[in-house]
Formats: C-alpha cells, sequence, structure tokens
C-alpha cells in the first residue's frame, strides 16, 4: 500500500466512527503505522493533533445536526461522544463562540471540514540521511511517562525531563556507565511500542559499558536489532527537531521505499549546546522496507 493511500485510508475510518469510539490503534493500522507514529505524523502534517481533528469535526457536524433536525441537544452530545449536556454546551461554546440553543436559534457557527489526501508536488531540497542496521544493544537509561506524542505537551515534558536530569546529577550517573563509541552521545529514547492513552515511556541514557550499576532510579533495557534510517538534525532545539521530524514525515516516508518499523526510536545528542543555532544532532528512526 502506497503512502498516500494508507492516510486516507486512515481518515476515512475516523470519519466513520465520529459518532462512536475512534479507535486510534485501529485507525494507525489503516495506515500501515504504529498508533505512536501515526499521532506523531498527523500533528507534523497538519499543525494540530488527531484528537484535536476528531474534537473539532464533532462539534461542526453537532452544529449541522442542531440547525437541520430537531433532535434534543442532549442526543446530539451523546452522539458526539459528550458524557453531559453540560460538558457538550461548554465545548461547543468554546468552539464556535455561541452556544446550542443560540446555533438552533440561526446563531452564526464555525465548520471544519473533513481532511483528504492530495498529491502535491514538492522537494528539490536535499536531506541528509542514511540507512544502517544495528545489532540488539543494552541501554542504561532514567525512563519517565510522558504526554502521548499528539502535539507540543509531549515536547514540554521532554524538555523539562532533560532539564531534571541535568540537574540532579543523573546526567553524570549516566555518562560514568555509559560507552559511546557506537552511538557518540547521549540518547534520547522513545519507546513507542508501549504506548498508553496516557502516554509513553522516554528514556535518557547511554549504552551501558557492563560495569555494576550501584546508583537507583536507573533502568537497564535491552534494545533489539533494527533497521533504522538517520536523519542529521541542524540548528536550535526543539524547533529544529520539530521542522526535521516534519520533512521525515512529509518528504522521506511518501517519497522512499521505507515506512515505519516498530521500535524505538533514538535521539543522538553530541553535546549538551542544544541552544547553539549551529548545533548538531541525529533522529534514528526504525523502519523496514515497504511490501
Amino acid at each position: 500500500m502506497d503512502w498516500i493511500t494508507g492516510i486516507q485510508r486512515a481518515l476515512d475510518y475516523t470519519e466513520a466512527h465520529l459518532t462512536d469510539t475512534v479507535d486510534y490503534e485501529a485507525a494507525a493500522r489503516q495506515a500501515c503505522s504504529s498508533a505512536f507514529h501515526f499521532q506523531r505524523m498527523f500533528t507534523m502534517l497538519c499543525g494540530y493533533t488527531l484528537g484535536d481533528y476528531i474534537r473539532m469535526r464533532r462539534l461542526s457536524l453537532a452544529a449541522e445536526d442542531l440547525m437541520r433536525t430537531g433532535d434534543k441537544v442532549i442526543d446530539i452530545a451523546y452522539r458526539y461522544g459528550y458524557d453531559t449536556p453540560e460538558s457538550f454546551s461548554r465545548a461547543f461554546t468554546r468552539f464556535h463562540g455561541v452556544t446550542p440553543s443560540g446555533a438552533r436559534r440561526g446563531g452564526s457557527v464555525k465548520s471544519f471540514s473533513r481532511l483528504s489526501v492530495k498529491l502535491i508536488l514538492s522537494g528539490g531540497t536535499s536531506m541528509d540521511y542514511r540507512i544502517e542496521k544495528k545489532d540488539a544493544f543494552t541501554l542504561i537509561c532514567k525512563k519517565k511517562q510522558v504526554t502521548a506524542p499528539q502535539g507540543d505537551t509531549a515536547t514540554a515534558d521532554i524538555s523539562a525531563f532533560w532539564n531534571e536530569v541535568g540537574a540532579d546529577g543523573t546526567m553524570e550517573k549516566i555518562c560514568r556507565y555509559g560507552r559511546f563509541d557506537t552511538y557518540h552521545g547521549v540518547l534520547g529514547v522513545c519507546f513507542s511500542d508501549e504506548l498508553a492513552d496516557s502516554g509513553f515511556p522516554y528514556g535518557i541514557g547511554a549504552e551501558w559499558n557492563g560495569a555494576p550499576v550501584t546508583d537507583a532510579g536507573l533502568d537497564i533495557v535491552e534494545i533489539p536489532a533494527y533497521t533504522y534510517a538517520v536523519f542529521t538534525c541542524r540548528g536550535k532545539m526543539p524547533d529544529a527537531f520539530r521542522e526535521t521530524y516534519k520533512r521525515i514525515c512529509t518528504e522521506f516516508f511518501p517519497q522512499s521505499n521505507y515506512e515505519y518499523g516498530r521500535g524505538a526510536e533514538l535521539e543522538v545528542y553530541p553535546s549538551a549546546d542544544t541552544q547553539n543555532p549551529d548545533y548538531t544532532c541525529e533522529i534514528w528512526i526504525a523502519v523496514k522496507e515497504k511490501a
């Protein structure tokens, strides 16, 4: 299945389930992706999260139902996933700027149209990447649950976690137990296969050098062998990271012979000078060849 067809199928699935439960895993399967990568890719492509898209589409359709049918407000609220008329009314008013009863009386409402995928010719710019097959390795890291990857909240959680690890002495411990001859820097690791409704584990660590670990709060994690697409990211963090990841989603995956694999995603940071406009790091994404 090509990239465009997969994304369109995921959007079609989402639209078909706006009046019941949208299963993010099921939507991602339509795009031959994991829920983690689909949500992240959706945000990069659209500029808003999948959850925001579902909310705005439901409120747009709810306004149509209010104006063209005589259905009770409570029935429309339940139809579009709201537990009470009060919660529906609050969300409706925030989005449309008018109450449900006001909309029924002829007040102006917003229309948020459904998404569709179109092929737009683009490119003409270079993007540095390489494909590397890596053996399994042992990671020593500190892990923390961060917000699901739907928007800037996850980025803020991760940035705060890096600051915490740098300030409380954990980074020195990681460096003491780490080896840096394979991955030339400290690793940020997204454990995307462990995504849950509330978020996913993110780790900060290094390849373990095998020394006995006597410090509490550090985890030893086995990272299986994967094939990675490795991208060079240049510029001040986290803006440069977001821009590079957007290009990965919009340029690399649609046009390459690779798709997301199901594996940990690595970020390799060679130094702590992340606010330097000339800073360079790498993003390692587990991939597999398209069928």
